[in-house]
């Protein structure tokens, strides 16, 4: 057997750059390259083995962990999970930053490889320092908080130990049904050490993605289901955009005039213009597509974890005799709702569900009931396209503080709607721009109001809806797909949260466009707050007032003003007419912009025949939070229990 003696740190950095994968036929590079922000844990180890011989491995500097972290996850999910980019800290604070990022990617299903440095095996010159100790258990490091956010966990206290822990690791990574975050925390002075290890560990690997076929009698199943029923309706997931079964899925449901609505991660798989494309699902759903789900008989769940959102927290698919039924990968997923699990690629799946009800002659009873839904959103996004401060203005969402608005107004001199500027920025951008976003009101409205026939170009984090992630992931997607314009939606409040990797665009040279809503204040949780009776605590941005609470004036910032000191090219924007002519010069731009929107409160979307689950006051003095626990336990009574 030959073998190389190397250090851990080598043997780890040549592996990396041996490892593949084929998907449909096609071998591609799986890893990119390695993230880091080198600190004591980690730059005399990794760090070395990057700087001696990186082979053809790319290093990315961040800013911030969490930052990079979701730049990789961003990076992979915009290349469909067959390319990644690892991210590797220091121990203590700068691994502990990277675990809400872990968990983002494990919740999303997105492939995020994590080499946080850990403390010595040797526990020698313990407590090193960053080390977090228990004097209770002195094998616990701060790594061990990614256990519950991982898909795989593994902590390497010898050179050897690399081996199997990587080929599982890359065995986690590359499955479509179990990827998610993984974490291979490295013992600091472990990285440092020699081993033989065997070549055969160190040449080239190559991990098939397979599409796995539904058994027949499941497949059965599915195909008597829709043919006993009047009028399915198929949910788009996510499943749908990594198995790239949009165009099976357009052809299906076109032919035998099956509607189907998209969740936000499923959005972009399909062609927004498709006649079956009802557009949003859910909680932020629009018109049409929730429409239709209260009128379905059968739902045929593709690719999707059916969260509370999707289901409009189960109070949505509870029609007389209504039936579901869930085609996915992973069984979990597959048998939520008391749904009929089929367990299978979603492509391939619907392939041989067309082939069934192509025999049977099958057809929908839906009629022209699809194309009247459809009509009554379209008239409904003119409104919200047109929507604008005249003589008339009214804010479409109606709780909340009613002198926000003129105060908002009078502070920026702002006339600018949110809905109107989406519907411009949808106009004026180029038609395969790629759009990001994660947090707050945007993803609502982006996913009742964006249109787009460009596939994979809608990547919205929002199975965690974890904000600070929407720029961050805007270079991810620019560094998978460079030769595309990838815009940032992000709110204020997200762009405070962090926006440290848009230093990293610069550095990068990718250019991204930020497009920054600025409504002082977090809008949509001000919404859920104050629509429920609760009084305007602590969700706008204002001074404190002199009763010592935060109810002063708004704050007032120029978000230009702070992305300019980076050397990004700003604009502000106060009318319409500004945000086109920024958008438009925008494009001309070879550096990353940032366009300060000032949106005026209380202008977002507003639910379309959805509700959402939440936990209000069952004991109160105050009426309007009373009405709220009524209305909340009328609902908990109507919908699906599990």
């Amino acid at each position: 057997m030959k073998t190389t003696r190397m250090t851990t740190a080598q043997a780890l950095v040549k592996f990396l750059d041996n490892q593949y994968v084929e998907f449909d036929g096609k071998e591609t590079k799986f890893v990119d390259g390695i993230f880091t922000i080198f600190g004591h844990g980690i730059v005399v180890g990794l760090g070395q083995a990057l700087d001696e011989d990186p082979g053809s491995l790319k290093v990315y500097q961040g800013r911030n962990e969490q930052g990079m972290a979701h730049v990789a996850a961003g990076f992979a999910k915009q290349a469909n999970r067959r390319r990644i980019i690892a991210c590797a800290s220091s121990i203590g604070p700068g691994a502990a930053n990277m675990v809400t990022a872990a968990a983002c990617a494990t919740v999303n299903h997105v492939p995020l490889l994590l080499f946080p440095g850990d403390t010595f095996a040797s526990r020698q010159p313990d407590p090193v320092l960053q080390q977090l100790e228990r004097p209770d258990a002195l094998s616990v490091t701060t790594n061990d908080a990614f256990r519950p956010v991982c898909r795989f966990w593994e902590r390497i206290i010898r050179p050897e130990q690399l081996m199997p822990a990587m080929v599982q690791a890359m065995r986690v990574l590359t499955d479509p049904e179990l990827t998610g975050a993984v974490c291979i925390a490295l013992s600091q002075d472990v990285e440092g050490e020699s081993y033989d290890f065997p070549d055969y560990f160190l040449k080239k690997r190559v991990h098939k993605i397979r599409r796995p076929l539904p058994v027949k009698e499941d497949l059965d199943e599915l195909v008597a289901l829709i043919s006993e029923s009047r009028r399915p309706m198929v949910i788009c997931g996510g499943g749908v955009r990594y198995s790239e079964a949009g165009e099976a899925l357009e052809a299906f449901c076109g032919k035998f005039g099956i509607p189907f609505a998209e969740t936000q991660a499923g959005k972009s798989a399909c062609h927004s213009s498709h006649p079956m494309n009802v557009g949003g699902l859910g909680v932020t759903g629009n018109l049409s597509a929730n429409t239709i789900a209260g009128e379905a008989d059968l739902i045929i769940a593709v690719g999707s974890r059916l969260t509370d959102f999707t289901t409009g927290s189960k109070l949505l698919y509870t029609g007389e005799g209504v039936k579901m039924v869930s085609v996915n990968l992973s069984g979990f997923d597959a048998c939520k709702m008391d749904a009929v699990s089929v367990i299978g690629d979603a492509r391939e799946t619907i392939k041989l569900a067309d082939k069934a009800l192509s025999e049977k002659g099958y057809q929908s009873g839906w009629g022209t009931a699809v194309a009247e839904a459809k009509k009554s959103w379209d008239e409904e996004y003119a409104r919200l396209a047109d929507y604008s401060c005249d003589e008339n203005f009214r804010p479409l969402i109606a709780a909340g503080n009613p002198e926000s608005i003129p105060e908002f107004r009078k502070l920026t001199g702002s006339d600018i709607t949110q809905t109107s500027a989406i519907a411009l920025i949808r106009k004026t951008i180029d038609p395969d721009a790629i759009i990001v976003g994660a947090s707050g009101s945007l993803p609502g409205d982006l996913q009742r109001m964006w249109t787009t026939d460009c596939r994979d170009s809608y990547l919205m984090e929002y199975g965690y809806s974890c904000m600070g992630y929407e720029i961050a992931a805007a270079l991810g997607a620019k560094l998978a797909f460079p030769e595309q314009e990838v815009y940032s939606m992000v709110g204020d409040g997200g762009f405070l949260m962090l926006h440290s990797e848009l230093v990293t665009s610069l550095q990068e040279g990718k250019k991204i466009n930020v497009l920054l809503f600025d409504n002082c204040g977090f809008g949509c949780i001000n919404n859920l707050q104050m629509s429920n009776g609760i009084g305007n605590l602590a969700t706008e941005f204002r001074y404190r007032d002199e009763k010592g609470g935060l109810n002063g004036g708004l704050m007032p910032i120029d978000f230009a003003a702070v992305a300019a000191g980076y050397g990004v090219k700003t604009y502000t924007a106060r009318t319409l007419k500004e945000l086109q002519a920024a958008l438009i010069d925008a494009k001309k731009q070879t550096v990353s912009t940032l366009i300060d929107i000032k949106a005026i409160p209380k202008t977002m979307t507003d639910g379309y025949k959805s509700w959402w689950n939440v936990g209000l006051a069952s004991t109160t003095g105050v009426q309007a939070q009373k009405d709220a626990y009524e209305k909340l336990m009328d609902n908990r009574a109507k919908a699906r229990k599990y």
